[in-house]
């Protein structure tokens, strides 16, 4: 049983569909991928989660029962856009978004100096928000949305705006956050963060669900029997090696006998294969094989329902 899942969302805003039967099923203490151009729906999707907009059609489940208003309460949301009332003091202005989350006022006095201790923003409680620069605005902002230890939480673009410090900071507490016990939802543009923090992704685009499944298994499916071979040796000797095994792709030299080369494996030819033939022609330095990053699959997948809406309108 999934601890969240959409099942069949339909959202129309006047002519337009911005979601098309959109299907995701979030499994517990995972960190889940939703991902897509702009305009894709994930925007959409996000707010009827939150019951910021209803769906025209589908069901949605919170560990297992029908999604009320009243699961918000568990849900923590951090959106794209940030909203700090500029004129009011940090301190104040956290201590009464805490409350509204359902804190009492000393359990959120508590719970406040512990995070604004952690990330070293403790000098800023009397000061006015204005006058912190945007990556402490959104500092502030994240621990707000944290603050009351909610199940499930949804993080639009997490990132943006921060420096590289502070961005590492954040990866590694939401990293924490799923150990706690927390399930995230994670809206994101930024692949790399797709590869180190996500467990499962759904790929949407032009308001439907394209891909779905295990990162970790969708870059496998997408292999393309591409392999990176460094050797020292003869380049003849290791073209000939590779005779109906596989094809040269290209080579860079680094020195009289230095070499890296990338080569396509033939159908059917295993890793085991290649090394076999090439042991005997080069001493090999290392070997390894090219997986498609998630950023080549989400071009790849993107682009081609593209090509695809176009051949249809040219048929």
């Amino acid at each position: 049983m999934a601890f969240f899942s959409a099942q069949n969302i339909v959202k129309r805003y006047g002519a337009y569909t911005a979601l098309d039967k959109v299907s995701i099923e979030v499994p517990e203490q995972c960190i889940f991928g939703l991902l897509g151009p702009n305009g894709a729906g994930k925007t959409s999707l996000i707010r009827i989660i939150n019951h910021i907009n209803a769906p025209d059609q589908g069901t949605l489940f919170f560990k297992g029962e029908p999604f009320e208003r009243s699961h918000t309460a568990q849900i923590g949301y951090l959106p794209e856009e940030r909203g700090l009332y500029r004129k009011m003091a940090v301190g104040e202005q956290a201590l009464y978004l805490a409350q509204l989350k359902g804190l009492n006022k000393k359990d959120a006095i508590q719970r406040l100096k512990y995070w604004f201790e952690k990330f070293e923003i403790g000098a800023w409680w009397n000061k006015k928000v204005e006058e912190l620069s945007k990556g402490m605005q959104q500092k502030v902002q994240f621990i707000v949305t944290v603050l009351h230890e909610p199940e499930l939480l949804i993080l639009d673009e997490p990132f943006s705006g921060f420096d590289p410090v502070n961005a590492n900071l954040i990866k590694e507490e939401i990293l924490s956050l799923k150990q706690k016990g927390a399930t995230i939802i994670f809206s994101t543009h930024n692949m790399g963060s797709v590869e180190e923090l996500c467990d499962h992704i759904a790929l949407l685009n032009k308001s439907r669900k394209i891909l779905d499944g295990n990162v970790r298994e969708i870059r496998k499916s997408h292999r393309t029997n591409r392999f990176e071979i460094e050797f020292e040796g003869n380049m003849v000797a290791f073209t000939n090696s590779l005779w109906s095994f596989a094809e040269l792709i290209g080579h860079i030299q680094s020195g009289s006998d230095h070499f890296t080369a990338q080569i396509k494996a033939g159908a059917g030819v295993s890793s085991s294969d290649l090394l076999r033939n090439v042991i005997g022609s080069v001493n090999i330095i290392s070997f390894k094989e090219i997986i498609p990053s998630m950023n080549d699959i989400f071009i790849s997948n993107v682009s081609s329902q593209k090509e695809g809406v176009m051949s249809n309108l040219t048929e």
